[in-house]
């Protein structure tokens, strides 16, 4: 119904294999299709995982214990081979990462600069320095793997609430059937303790259910007949009946998973253009390298020692390997998104949290998003018999979703109505249709007036959102109808401007007077209504030309859409927002509190604070080593501390956006 008040190439390649038994490509942080994952072993909670560099590293002290403490001539004789074998374990699966790239004719990665320079280590008689640099390269690795599963415990518990049996009603009894094979409109069983495994209505009088898995949010939520009720929520009360109206590919639980999963596949541009740099970035260094050990020869004659020169080529390799960039970055985005997603927010690509940074026009719609959409009858005033009014109108309303049309149908109870016919919307206006023969219209006061009706004139100055009615072409009553603010909304608007908004406003297709009572209570100075959702199209593209930076637009009617579209970044209430809605947006609101706009500008400042000081470290202390190694201050020990080190401290340094409070 459309009254005027209408709702608004990576070097460092490896994949991170935290759930391998699932097909979701989530689980690949900062690798490509055709990448290839260097993988220590899957689930790194597995002791199997941490063999292999726990075997290393017990082998190497014992090596350094006998280098340096215990003198026994047997050792020097095995002393190559020791180290060789303490080599493997780690070793081997980077040897083998060579060969695959190699075959993939991608020469350059850490693979190869990792291989070229704890071999060449090893050529020089510097076995524990290339068994240490190996080592340390793995554990980085273990840390990544770790961090990442860390990053995806708020994804996990999404997979983890999809129920595994539905109940179905069939031949006269329930029966233990796979939500996949409930067809829509069958009647579906949850016993107190169960979770949802379908979206659906609910068929019995009312229960309570936690909805935290879907919207974040802890407190119970109490759902009455007729409701919608959704795919992973908990059954907390009874035993209840629900009737299936989405297949369970459909279902809001499987649109979240959908949008979480692509999410880590829409890159930001800091990251797009570090693994765009790591593809020049590492044969540059490489060739560099090769220079070191070559060039001098020219330059220093008979003086020249090549072992010394070697050395310092290989230090430089080691540090220039461009992990610590290109494995914390990507988790820092990552990082982003699961700290998002566990306060009900989820970002549908690492580019809109790098975009929400830049956020300073905020565009609101009112009903649904900023009001709670909810509405109910407060007045009903006729000339004719009320209940006759009531049953007519509700004839009429009853073809309608929106929630002005529910409100009057709840409210007049009418178990018969009557049968309506040649039903016709009216863009921003209403309904008209034949009821028991009558020609009636139900709208608003500009739907009597495109018809020509006379009415009251006090009539058109009602501030709250009313429904006029006509029959034949006579006035006959109206109800009025009023909705409340949002707890948040206030809150909102003003942590809004305190985190660097510089404007709020507030479109909607509700009258304005009522738009302007809502708009002066939330401390909102630009609003605009009695506008259809063409003209909160153009007033959003008027303001994007006024304004430089980010505009945000945020809704969650169908009538949202185009808007939505259009706008930098779309922000849709998830919990009550519609479908299309929900597609269109570039980033959803599962608690569909307003609140919420101002938690996801600071998880993505604080995500990009993360990767600037990620960027920084990494370029600081390599640049910093490089210069000493190519001089021959820096050893293979520094080198260790430049590359893995550095990787380690910026991985330590993601992981902080997980233990972040935003509200």
């Amino acid at each position: 119904m459309s009254h005027s008040h209408d709702k608004e190439d990576s070097c460092c390649s490896s994949k991170v294999h935290a759930e391998p038994k699932h097909t979701h490509d989530h689980n690949h942080v900062h690798a490509e299709a055709d990448d290839h994952g260097h993988d220590h072993g899957g689930d790194p909670s597995a002791f199997k995982t941490y063999l292999p560099a726990l075997v290393t590293l017990i082998m190497l002290l014992i090596g350094i214990a006998f280098d340096n403490l215990f003198t026994i001539p047997a050792f020097q004789i095995i002393r190559p081979y020791w180290y060789i074998v303490a080599y493997l374990p780690v070793g081997i699966p980077v040897l083998q990462e060579v060969w695959e790239t190699f075959k993939a004719k991608d020469f350059f990665t850490e693979f190869s600069l990792m291989s070229i320079a704890t071999i060449g280590a090893f050529a020089i008689g510097e076995y524990p320095e290339g068994v240490t640099v190996m080592l340390f390269y793995t554990i980085g690795e273990l840390f990544q793997m770790a961090a990442v599963n860390r990053a995806k415990g708020n994804i996990k518990a999404l997979l983890d609430v999809r129920a595994e049996v539905a109940h179905v009603f069939r031949n006269g009894k329930y029966g233990d059937v796979k939500p996949e094979q409930v067809e829509i409109g069958e009647t579906i069983q949850i016993k107190a303790g169960e979770k949802i495994p379908l979206d659906g209505e609910l068929i019995s009088d009312k229960s309570s259910f936690n909805t935290a898995a879907l919207t974040g949010e802890s407190k119970p939520r109490n759902i009455n007949k007729g409701e919608s009720i959704l795919a992973g929520m908990l059954n907390l009360d009874k035993v209840v009946e629900v009737k299936v109206t989405k297949a369970f590919a459909d279902s809001a639980l499987s649109r979240i998973l959908e949008m979480v999963q692509n999410a880590t596949t829409r890159k930001a541009k800091t990251e797009l253009f570090i693994r765009k740099f790591a593809k020049i970035y590492t044969p540059i260094v490489f060739f560099l390298a090769l220079a070191l050990v070559t060039v001098p020869i020219l330059v220093l004659g008979s003086e020249y020692h090549f072992q010394t020169w070697l050395y310092r080529s290989l230090v430089f390799l080691v540090i220039s390997c461009p992990c610590a960039l290109v494995i914390s970055i990507p988790l820092g985005y990552f990082g982003g998104i699961g700290a998002a997603s566990a306060n009900g927010i989820l970002f549908k690509g690492a580019n809109f949290l790098d975009l929400i940074t830049k956020l300073n026009t905020v565009v609101m719609d009112k009903t649904g998003t900023l009001t709670k959409g909810v509405f109910k009858v407060q007045k009903v005033e006729s000339i004719i018999d009320e209940a006759q009014f009531l049953n007519i109108l509700t004839a009429l309303e009853a073809k309608s979703t929106h929630p002005i049309a529910k409100a009057i149908v709840a409210y007049a109870g009418v178990k018969d109505i009557h049968p309506a016919e040649n039903i016709e919307e009216i863009a921003g206006m209403g309904l008209k249709g034949i009821v028991n023969g009558q020609a009636v219209l139900a709208g608003n006061v500009k739907l009597l007036q495109q018809f020509n009706i006379d009415f009251e004139p006090k009539i058109a100055l009602i501030e709250e959102s009313i429904v006029v009615a006509a029959i034949n072409q006579k006035y006959v009553g109206y109800v009025l109808i009023a909705d409340e603010i949002k707890e948040d909304a206030s809150r909102a608007i003003k942590q809004l401007y305190e985190n660097g908004i510089k404007q709020v406003v507030m479109l909607s297709g509700d009258k304005t007077s009522i738009v302007k009572k809502v708009a002066r209570s939330l401390g909102i100075d630009t609003y605009f209504g009695d506008l259809l959702p063409e003209g909160k199209v153009a007033r959003l593209e008027e303001i994007k030309s006024e304004k430089s930076g980010v505009v945000a637009f945020v809704g969650d009617g169908i009538n949202d859409t185009p808007v939505l579209a259009i706008s930098d970044i779309g922000i849709a209430m998830g919990a009550m927002g519609s479908d299309a809605a929900i597609e269109t947006a570039d980033v959803v609101i599962q608690t569909d509190q307003p609140s919420k706009i101002v938690t996801a500008v600071k998880i993505g400042k604080a995500t990009k604070n993360v990767v600037v000081q990620n960027i920084a470290l990494a370029f600081a202390v390599k640049a910093i080593v490089l210069i000493l190694g190519a001089g021959g201050v820096a050893t293979m020990w520094e080198a260790v501390f430049a590359d893995v080190g550095v990787a380690l401290l910026a991985i330590l340094n993601a992981v902080r956006i997980q233990k972040m409070k935003f509200d």
